[in-house]
């Protein structure tokens, strides 16, 4: 998630069950139990500011997901930058409505930087990655498509 200036610190009080959670996710992630608090009272922050968006995945890879779709909100932006308009990806995509691919929008316009960075990994040529990973066993036929 996007790196932010800090606030001033406040102490709370966890419940047990919760402080043990975030016990065993500090001990997990082997990150600070604050750290662990803070990135869980990010999600939640942003689940709240766009109802419909959830996140998935390990730490540090979480990905913000549009619920219903099955894709992350960087694979709907990606898809309607293709498309280049709302319209021609419905259009292309039957399964998808309207109502999803504005919330990726909308989380996109406050989160544009993350969502950027997570295309641009995703569009960079295969060469490149077979030169970061010449173990992985790419079996495109020509590298750069």
């Amino acid at each position: 998630m996007a790196r932010m200036t800090k606030s001033k610190p406040f102490s709370i009080r966890l419940s047990q069950t919760t402080n043990r959670f975030v016990e065993a996710e500090a001990r997990r992630t082997k990150r600070s139990k604050g750290a662990i608090v803070e990135a869980l009272t990010e999600e939640a922050a942003r689940m709240r500011r766009f109802p419909g968006i959830s996140f998935r995945g390990d730490e540090p890879y979480r990905e913000a997901w549009v619920i219903g779709t099955g894709l992350d909100v960087w694979e709907l932006i990606e898809m309607l930058q293709d498309y280049g308009s709302v319209e021609r990806l419905l259009e292309g995509h039957e399964h998808l409505s309207r109502r999803p691919v504005e919330l990726a929008q909308a989380y996109y316009a406050s989160y544009a930087e993350e969502i950027d960075e997570k295309i641009a990994d995703n569009r960079r040529p295969i060469s490149e990655l077979q030169e970061l990973y010449p173990f992985a066993g790419f079996t495109f036929a020509d590298a750069d498509e």
